[in-house]
């Protein structure tokens, strides 16, 4: 049954919450709701019941919610690193050093929780992880999967459910006010868009670094 296309939004778009208006928003019109779309680096959360959408190449996403309050969203990051400094700005999701895993995900689950929701309550689905960089001397797709599985198992935190590692990219889309994921591998990727984007992004995490550091409440 093929979902059903609205060409027009049938509603207004709900306001970002604040840290979030510079992410790219739009009308899924095969879905049907307004949708968020995520880069490299990037997070989203929501509380309106919108979608969040990224592109993965060797990057994993993490989508995560509280079920019982419907709140939730998604991240997109490289490389496992953590770094000393200076504290994080709060107020500004696209840091540099929310690109590394651990900084996107606790800045994720934070997010979260400053919203009501209840660590014990969180569920985790996770994505990507597949090698589609050339030359890199290292597999950072499972690094980054090995990462984010070893980070929950740590925290006690659920995974409910994961489409990770292979040789392809994925588009992830996510409903955090239901819970559901659908993942789809690109295996005929017309544009070197993800490789390009993560390739650079790699150069600029080996050559800025990561300042500062998120705690978990």
């Amino acid at each position: 049954m093929q979902p059903l296309r609205s060409q027009e939004p049938t509603t207004r778009a709900p306001v970002a919450l604040p840290g979030f208006g510079h992410v790219n928003r739009y009308w899924d019109r095969v879905h049907g709701v307004h949708a968020a779309k995520i880069l490299p680096g990037e997070y989203y959360v929501t509380t309106s019941g919108e979608m969040v959408s990224t592109v993965l190449g060797s990057c994993v996403a993490a989508c995560v919610r509280d079920p019982e309050l419907g709140v939730g969203g998604m991240n997109h990051f490289l490389l496992p690193l953590r770094g000393g400094g200076k504290t994080l700005d709060p107020d500004d999701p696209f840091n540099v050093a929310t690109r590394y895993g651990n900084h996107a995900m606790e800045s994720l689950i934070n997010a979260i929780i400053s919203l009501g929701g209840r660590r014990e309550r969180l569920e985790v689905k996770l994505f990507g992880g597949g090698s589609v960089i050339p030359g890199m001397t290292s597999d950072v797709g499972k690094k980054n999967v090995l990462f984010a599985e070893e980070y929950l198992r740590k925290e006690g935190l659920r995974l409910m459910a994961r489409d990770v590692l292979g040789p392809y990219p994925r588009k992830v889309q996510y409903f955090p006010d239901s819970g559901r994921a659908r993942s789809k591998k690109l295996y005929q990727l017309q544009n070197r868009t993800v490789k390009q984007r993560e390739e650079q992004l790699a150069d600029t995490l080996c050559r800025e670094g990561v300042h500062g550091e998120v705690d978990l409440f």
